[in-house]
């Protein structure tokens, strides 16, 4: 029972904690703020992460895990060609941008925090290497004809244009349109494979 309340307790607080950022930006987080969004004293906080670096590596890691979940989970139930592989990536960032916009604000802030923050940094770099390795796996499998600097090269591109898109959002809400863009972004990406053949 105490473990089902630990596990409670702590995604009360990571919640708070993503809700926190988004409103004040990561430097602006404190910990008291945390408490009054989770409804909780503030010892209670600390009981679970002794300092505010502590909960926000927790909070960058569970943004994190939240992403890789969702792909791995729409990869297995996806159809085993390149359109329908790509379009786990698209539809992850597209359900970013459009339902969990306050995942996408704080990942863009811990991206700014990685400047200073190495143990951020180091995530980000390794997450980002997750992600173009499993474009990369599936560009090897789909795309056995592509030549070897395209197949190198396309899962930087795509990660950017994937990325982008949250910055472009970000900024010009009213004048971005998330479906076409994604749209191109898919055309673009299916182009460059056709063009790329040996």
């Amino acid at each position: 029972m105490a473990q089902i309340y630990q596990k409670d307790a702590k995604d009360r607080i990571l919640d708070a904690a993503l809700n926190v950022v988004n409103k004040n930006t990561i430097s602006g987080t404190r910990m008291h703020l945390i408490a009054d969004e989770a409804d909780m004293v503030q010892s209670n906080i600390h009981y679970y992460y002794k300092t505010k670096d502590e909960l926000m590596l927790a909070l960058q890691n569970y943004i994190l895990e939240e992403c890789y979940t969702f792909r791995k989970i729409h990869k297995k139930s996806s159809k085993d060609d390149l359109e329908s592989q790509l379009d786990v990536y698209i539809n992850q960032k597209k359900k970013l941008i459009l339902d969990k916009s306050n995942y996408d604000f704080a990942e863009i802030d811990f991206w700014v925090q990685g400047k200073i923050n190495e143990e951020i940094r180091l995530r980000f770099q390794h997450s980002y290497e997750e992600w173009r390795r499993e474009i990369r796996e599936i560009l090897d499998k789909y795309c056995k004809d592509m030549n070897e600097a395209t197949r190198r090269q396309l899962p930087y591109i795509v990660v950017s244009m994937l990325e982008g898109a949250t910055i472009q959002y970000g900024i010009s809400r009213e004048g971005f349109d998330v479906e076409e863009y994604f749209a191109s972004v898919k055309r673009m990406v299916l182009n460059e494979v056709n063009r790329a053949k040996d």
